[in-house]
Formats: C-alpha cells, structure tokens, sequence
C-alpha cells in the first residue's frame, strides 16, 4: 500500500492554522440560491465526483509528533464522511443554516474540509478558510452543476481592458500610523459572528470611466466606515482597506486552496470628508491598478519568514500570535472582498435551474471586526456584512447596510 500524498502547509494555511481560536471559526460561507428543486441523489453523485476531479481538495491535516517543524496536508482518495446533508425545511432554515456556517468550521482532521448544506432550492457551502478560499470552492461547485444538469458551466471570459503602464500614484496617504478602527457598537454578549446579506442594483458606472465597480465598492466602503465612525465620536484617523488579489485562471486548471495575495488600500480623512466623487474615484482607481501590479508574496514578506521551518511548529506558532497581538492596532480597518461578476453559470440543468443569487462571507475576527463581501449576479449586486460580536449587533450591521447602499448610490456621477 503506498503511503498517501502529503503538501506542506502553505505559507497562509499555516499562519491561520497558527492563530485558530474556537470563539471565531474561520469560516467562509457561500451561499447560492437556485430557481427550482435539486434533487438529492443527483446532487450528492455530482458533488462527489466534482471532488474527484479537484483532488486537491480532498485533504486532511496530517498527523505529526509535537517537535515537527511543518503542518503538512495529507491528500485522501476518497471523502472521509459524507459532505453532502439536507436540512428539513422550516420558517427559520435559512437562517439556520447560515448561523451553522458562521459557527461550525469543517474540521482540519476530516477530508475535505469543506461541506455542503442543502435547503430547500439554496446551497450553503461552509468552508474551513485555514485550508481552502471561495473562489476555489466556487470551482468546484460549477464542476458539480455541470455534471449534475448536463450543461456547460465553463467559466465567462474576464471582462479586457486596455493595458495601461504602472504607476505610483503621488497622492497615496502615508501608512506610518495605525489606521482607524471600526467604532464599537452595540456589542452582543455572545461569541462569534453576526451576518446580514442583502441584495442591492449593480452601480451605474459611465462608459469609458476610469474606474472599475470595484473601485466603486471601495469608495463605498470608506465612506460608509467613516460615516459609522464620526456617528460613534471616533477620531478621524487614515483607513486601511485590505482588497484580495486573485490571478488564478478560472478554468478546471484552477490551483484548489487558499490563492488570494493581499493589499491596502489607504483612504487619508480629508479624502472622505465631503468629497470629490469623481477625483476620489480616480485617485482609488489609480491606487487599486498600482497595488495590482505590485508583486508581493501572498502576505508579506514577514509571514513567510515566520513560516521557514526553522523551528518545531509549536514554538513558531506562539511566536506567531505573540507577534499577531502585537500587530493589531496596524491591522486594516477592515476587507472588502469583491468577488465580481461570478463567472460560472451555474446552470444545474432544466429542473433546477441557474443560480441567481450568489453570497460570500468572509471570517470577521477582531481587531477588524468588520468585512465586506460582494459579488453580482443576474446584473445583480449580492452584499454580505459579516461583523464579530464583540463589536456589533445585528441593528448596527442593518445600519451599516443602509449606509452602504446610499453612498452606493453617490458613487454613480456622471463623467
């Protein structure tokens, strides 16, 4: 019998592995929702054979002795359970299901850490964010609509845009102090996190704008963060918005597991003080086109050497959050991840239908406490508000979800 594959850890599974705690599962959550009935056989048969033809997400950690000096991953043939269930349907199911994903983690020791809810017409898909990203498990899942329905769900081409000569914009805040945080609110008195999702119009965007719907988003959600701020008497401080980059190609070659790089982007308190919309649109443009184009390791040049094995995984692991600690007065404001337009139908055949509504949550851990996660479907835009406890209530985030939707509204200006 030969013995199983094994992939070391890379570089953000293990500083996440490093940091786990129970309070705040790192969980992605991925929501879809679908026209008509699925049908239970022919979904779970799909979903499995989908796993078959990414392998590598069917994986476990490996077992180890305590002075080992690499988490590694330990790749499986089969599932070791059932990844496949479906909740009974109920007035509260939906809600239900998304509080599971937000405070049940797939475990690391069981392969694939991954599982996939079913209620009534919509698919909850509940990732272990240690191991595996949306983008990637959304691959997967389109895999499974085209076995399932019998129909292409070969990804769209990304939208061209003319190449443009990289730049350092001149006018980039400077990131020498601590940015701002996200003002406490009503904390909850229980542990974990809070969602809301929300479905809003896509923003107009003039034809020929310098600027991307994403730099809209962004624009939205300094605003809406320095808004929440002044409303709650903080001091007006820079924010840092982290944005993940995905270069992957979107195709069955897709690399499975976590394949997002990381980059801030600054917003100095002058900027979102009565604005220019459309010199701020631009100026976010510039900034979001330079951060793209930089190269830079996933995150940062620091976690790769904390990574080296060079020491047992124990003791860089405490080293690892001693210096996370310390970090977390320069931790972002918050993330906004902009998924896009999804780029696969998923098209799950004639009876089911295609998808059209499709929802991302990000884990919101403190120090950030708050993230932004957006997608668009069926011309759609999708909005989830993830948010910890420790710092807000459900009232604050539909709060939060209606200042976003206005200053949504002020980034359409017209050229």
């Amino acid at each position: 019998m030969t013995a199983p594959v094994r992939i070391p850890f890379p570089v953000v599974d293990e500083v996440s592995r490093h940091c786990l705690q129970e309070e705040e599962p790192e969980t992605v959550h991925i929501e879809v929702h679908l026209p008509g009935p699925v049908d239970r056989m022919r979904l779970r048969k799909a979903f499995t054979e989908a796993l078959h033809r990414h392998p590598r997400i069917l994986m476990r950690e490996a077992k180890g002795p305590w002075y080992r000096r690499r988490y590694e991953w330990e790749l499986t043939p089969e599932p070791d359970v059932e990844v496949v269930s479906f909740a009974p349907p109920g007035p509260r199911a939906l809600q239900d299901a998304r509080t599971r994903a937000l405070t049940e983690a797939p475990p690391l020791s069981v392969s694939p850490p991954i599982r996939l809810e079913v209620v009534d017409s919509v698919l909850f898909l509940t990732i272990n964010h240690t191991a595996l990203d949306g983008p990637a498990c959304l691959r997967v899942l389109a895999t499974a609509a085209e076995l399932y329905g019998g129909r292409d769900n070969a990804p769209a081409a990304p939208p061209v845009r003319p190449a443009e000569p990289r730049q350092d914009p001149s006018d980039t805040p400077t990131s020498w102090s601590p940015p701002a945080r996200v003002a406490p609110g009503t904390p909850d008195p229980s542990p974990g996190n809070g969602m809301l999702v929300t479905e809003l119009p896509l923003p107009h965007r003039p034809k020929g704008s310098p600027y991307t719907v994403n730099d809209q988003l962004m624009v939205t959600t300094a605003l809406t963060i320095a808004h929440w701020n002044r409303e709650h008497g903080a001091r007006p401080r820079p924010l840092r918005i982290t944005m993940p980059v995905d270069d992957r190609p979107r195709d069955t070659t897709m690399p499975i597991g976590n394949g997002t790089r990381l980059v801030e982007v600054p917003f100095a308190p002058s900027e979102l003080d009565r604005p220019d919309m459309s010199a701020l649109l631009r100026r976010t443009a510039e900034r979001t086109r330079a951060l793209k184009a930089l190269p830079r390791p996933q995150l940062g040049h620091g976690a790769a050497l904390l990574t080296a094995p060079w020491a047992p995984v124990a003791a860089r692991a405490a080293l690892t959050r001693a210096l996370r600690r310390a970090a977390a007065p320069w931790t972002s404001t918050t993330l906004l991840s902009n998924i896009g337009r999804i780029p696969y139908p998923l098209d799950f055949g004639e009876e089911t239908g295609r998808a059209h509504a499709v929802w991302f949550s990000a884990p919101a851990r403190m120090p950030r406490g708050l993230t932004v996660t957006t997608a668009s479907t069926a011309g759609r835009l999708h909005l989830a508000l993830r948010w910890s406890r420790a710092l807000l209530s459900h009232g604050d985030g539909a709060h939060l979800r209606d200042l976003f939707e206005h200053y949504l509204h002020t980034t359409e200006v017209s050229p």
